[in-house]
């Protein structure tokens, strides 16, 4: 089975084209695979749950569902660490040993064509499979300048500080994991995910980067289609370069909290 996981915080405008793109593509490519979607509503102040819902019932209602629709809901936002927390957990807990669980944006940047790639990649044996924009073959179109220097600036200083043999893209959160090693990782140290907001993407590979076995890691080139976005991005820019900071300064001094 393939599981995807979306953390959503009102994505109105941008969750149905986004499931419809990610079923259409299963219909397309692994129609042999079963694939079921979390969607993880982070207390939407719009109709974010109204949309899937509707989505949902739409398959309930089809006799070959291309795929299913499961919506998890926080009451009051917690932030993104905490939507890819309970998304993963979740999955993590559900999900069998040759299983493989992803997570994707919800705002309808990333790609599901990419899937079967990735999903083919971990079938080919690595652990862990990241959509990097620093491959040869990426493009992102629709970021603006500044990201483009902030991200690029983030790549080479995590590649310097922590390098992980086959991973330049530390930040991104389209990915995909083999089952058999993230159930593990989770099921011991339900604090794994600890850190707060975005930074808590890259706190899941510095951690990944010393399990013992090691975990095998690659990447695939990304397409980032920023301008299908509709609406506002969630991050905060600021806040996410001061957590970041942060957390390399307690790696460096050898803290894991």
């Amino acid at each position: 089975m393939i599981w995807i996981v979306l953390p959503a915080y009102n994505e109105e405008a941008n969750i149905g084209r986004l499931l419809g793109e990610i079923c259409a593509t299963w219909q397309e490519t692994l129609p042999h695979r079963t694939l079921h979607v979390l969607v993880v509503d982070d207390g939407s102040a719009d109709a974010t749950a109204d949309v899937v819902r509707a989505f949902r019932d739409e398959l309930d209602g089809d006799a070959l569902p291309a795929c299913t629709v499961e919506l998890l809901a926080h009451e009051v936002n917690q932030g993104l660490a905490e939507a890819i927390r309970t998304g993963l957990t979740t999955a993590a807990d559900r999900a069998g040993d040759r299983d493989v669980i992803l997570t994707m944006d919800a705002d309808n940047s990333h790609v599901p064509g990419l899937i079967p790639t990735m999903v083919r990649a971990i079938g080919e044996g690595y652990d862990l499979v990241i959509a990097s924009r620093y491959q040869p073959g990426a493009r992102v179109v629709g970021l603006s300048l500044q990201r483009r220097v902030l991200s690029y600036a983030a790549s080479w200083l995590f590649r310097g500080l922590f390098p992980i043999p086959g991973v330049r893209d530390y930040t991104c959160g389209f990915r995909a994991y083999r089952a058999a090693m993230i159930k593990p990782v989770l099921a011991e140290n339900p604090q794994f995910i600890s850190e707060r907001g975005f930074s808590c993407m890259v706190d899941i590979l510095l951690k990944l980067r010393t399990q013992d076995p090691p975990v095998t890691m690659a990447e695939v080139p990304l397409l980032l289609r920023y301008d299908k976005k509709e609406g506002a991005s969630k991050m905060d820019v600021g806040g996410t370069i001061t957590d970041t900071l942060a957390l390399i300064a307690r790696r460096r001094m050898g803290r894991d909290d």
